[in-house]
């Protein structure tokens, strides 16, 4: 699974540079699975469903959790997952190469549709990118889901307790009455994007002085944050397993000046179209899911060392979604 994965990714790197995208063949599902209160649709039977992912345990997770659904349905699934960045995977998608992914409202809202004043509203920041994307690109959006994968700044427990933080607002006034305690990990990207630091900064009415920042890569933060020795506030992802096996303090963005981040699944309009059963198959399964699932089954991925296609396989089984064959 391991090399499969790395050999997708390189594939994505490789798309990168070219207009077509020309993804390789995909792969089947390493099990079998059985329908469950998903029962199998006539009109998907041995349909083929492309199903791609960016190359980031949550993304590759979804991914697996809407191919073992579209199989136990009775489609033809072929995993395109790990492709390597947002551009290449939604050009995938675009001319064809891959049918359906799971994008987030914020990305489609500030990358693809190149705005930049996020909607502070779940609903309405997905209605907006969903009436866009159709109008611009004939890129249809299923229902978005409760996952809300967003930036955040975060610090260990222990200090949060200490300071008695709990929210943005909370980490502002301590770092104005105590500056030398306003040390921060980011990545470069996040310094400068409005919706990263930028626009924190402008709502929040604070200034970071680049003396007080340090950059690593998103991966390095969560150690260096974890250890309290090099800053003690980082940029984090709400929903990434590591805030819970490093036990990490979300502050609460209390001023909501970070873009909503719903998963939903998108689809090329055309092909939805030919096939609508996929939102019923799908809906469904996309309101289930929410942020502390999301962290509980990464940690099993990232901490545990478990394949995100059966992690995503059992976690359908648990809710009666699929079944597994019996011999």
């Amino acid at each position: 699974m391991k090399r499969r994965l790395a050999a997708l990714a390189a594939v994505g790197a490789l798309v990168a540079g070219t207009s077509g995208c020309g993804l390789g063949a995909g792969y089947d599902l390493p099990f079998e699975v059985a329908p469950g209160s998903i029962e199998p649709v006539p009109e998907l039977e041995g349909v083929k469903i492309r199903v791609g992912s960016k190359n980031f345990t949550e993304q590759i997770l979804l991914s697996y959790i809407a191919e073992v659904a579209l199989t136990a349905a009775g489609a033809d699934v072929e995993d395109m997952t790990n492709i390597q960045g947002s551009p290449v995977v939604r050009q995938a998608l675009e001319v064809g190469d891959i049918d359906l992914y799971w994008e987030y409202t914020g990305t489609a809202w500030i990358q693809f549709q190149q705005q930049t004043t996020p909607i502070p509203d779940e609903q309405d920041q997905y209605e907006a990118v969903k009436k866009a994307d159709l109008e611009q690109f004939g890129i249809a959006w299923l229902d978005y889901s409760p996952v809300n994968d967003k930036y955040a700044l975060a610090t260990t427990r222990e200090f949060a307790d200490k300071h008695g933080l709990k929210t943005m607002s909370d980490m502002v006034a301590l770092v104005r009455k105590q500056p030398r305690l306003g040390t921060y990990c980011m990545e470069s990207e996040f310094i400068s994007r409005q919706d990263g630091l930028v626009g924190a900064e402008q709502k929040y009415g604070f200034d970071v002085p680049n003396n007080r920042i340090k950059t690593f890569g998103i991966g390095a933060i969560y150690a260096a944050l974890a250890s309290g020795n090099v800053c003690n506030f980082g940029e984090v992802f709400t929903t990434d397993g590591r805030v819970l096996t490093l036990d990490l303090a979300v502050l609460e963005d209390d001023k909501k000046s970070f873009p909503q981040y719903n998963a939903a699944v998108t689809v090329r309009d055309e092909f939805l179209e030919a096939h609508p059963e996929i939102a019923d198959v799908l809906e469904p399964v996309s309101a289930k899911l929410n942020n502390q699932l999301i962290l509980e089954l990464s940690v099993k991925i990232d901490g545990e060392g478990m394949d995100p296609a059966v992690v995503a396989r059992d976690w359908l089984v648990e809710e009666g979604f699929v079944t597994v064959p019996k011999d």
